[in-house]
């Protein structure tokens, strides 16, 4: 009994991560335009992509969650090429972050100072499905999140890394229930 019982949770696992692997979440559809953009820091291709997102005016301003706090403003515009006038109006960086949680929380008191209505997210493929989670249990219900996954090339340990983090935050968000 306790063979067949272990056997079906490794079968689950087992699953669960070919499922994890093979079916990475994607970029979104650049047709829809959001109030904002917010991109957690953390991986290669996701401050260049939510630039990229308000330069093309598909959302009005964006925040940068879990900066580093030595970092500049001016720093930061200079790495990424934004110019004095989009930061001023519509670049946030945030230094509260320093993991995918506290990104949420971040997240969550910026777009309620903003009044944000509709974000996009800008994260690593590999990292969509957690951070999405995260934000799903502190936005309030009326926030539209579009998911904008930043394609890469994971390593299989970045991989098995973040599917364990993924069930580690499915079992925290239930246990808050």
């Amino acid at each position: 009994m306790i063979r067949r019982f272990v056997s079906l949770v490794f079968l689950v696992w087992a699953i669960g991560f070919l499922w994890f692997v093979g079916a990475l979440p994607q970029p979104a559809d650049d047709s829809e335009q959001t109030d904002a953009v917010i991109v957690p820091t953390g991986g290669p291709g996701r401050i260049a992509r939510g630039l990229d997102v308000l330069d093309r005016n598909l959302a009005g301003k964006m925040l940068v969650s879990g900066v580093d706090p030595e970092v500049r403003p001016g720093e930061f515009a200079a790495e990424f090429g934004v110019s004095p006038g989009a930061m001023a109006c519509c670049v946030t960086l945030g230094f509260a972050a320093v993991d995918t949680r506290s990104n949420a929380a971040e997240t969550a008191k910026w777009v309620a100072q903003n009044e944000v209505r509709s974000l996009r997210l800008v994260t690593t493929d590999w990292h969509m499905r957690r951070a999405a989670g995260e934000l799903d249990r502190t936005l309030p219900a009326s926030v539209t999140v579009i998911r904008d996954a930043v394609p890469s090339q994971p390593d299989l340990g970045t991989l098995f890394l973040e599917y364990h983090k993924l069930i580690a935050s499915r079992a925290a968000g239930l246990a808050d229930l």
